[in-house]
């Protein structure tokens, strides 16, 4: 996936005092272990050097480092109150029914008491129906391949956070 932004963002990322990269970094994935490996690959010279260091920050995280990514996340169908980027994330579920509301409610309370963690996916884009039928898909799967399922989307939603952070930098 290729994500521009302008790169005076960049440049103000790059020189955020380490405590701001750092609060902004957590505000796009709830993982200190990511946060702390992208603040390490600073300076980057241009974004998709930082979308890498995410990507390869990702595919480190340990379990509990993604239990402590999806703890970020609220349930689909439920963004977290007065947080803009959750509402606009989970835009496809503003408009459902609410019979496609209550099935979105019971699928996650199933996906959750199986896996032990909310249903993540990358919402941007998708309507309602769409992330339905990719809850009833995935409730199927053993969990460690749903565990690699979850560390890929917690990657897609990643970048498109940090093209944001890059963006209103």
């Amino acid at each position: 996936m290729t994500t521009s932004s302008t790169p005076s963002g960049l440049a103000r990322f790059n020189t955020l005092p380490e405590a701001a990269a750092r609060a902004a970094l957590l505000e796009a994935c709830a993982s200190t272990a990511w946060a702390e490996r992208l603040l390490a690959a600073r300076p980057c010279a241009g974004p998709e050097d930082l979308y890498a260091a995410s990507d390869a920050a990702m595919a480190e995280l340990t379990t509990a480092d993604l239990e402590e990514a999806m703890a970020g996340h609220p349930p689909i169908g439920r963004p977290k109150p007065g947080d803009p980027t959750s509402a606009r994330e989970q835009s496809g579920m503003a408009g459902a029914s609410e019979d496609l509301k209550a099935e979105m409610l019971e699928l996650n309370l199933a996906y959750q008491e199986k896996f032990g963690h909310v249903f993540l996916i990358c919402a941007t884009g998708r309507t309602g129906e769409q992330m339905r039928d990719a809850v009833k898909e995935r409730i199927g799967n053993a969990p460690e391949q749903e565990r690699e399922i979850v560390r890929a989307e917690l990657g897609k939603i990643n970048r498109i956070r940090l093209a944001r952070l890059l963006d209103d930098a």
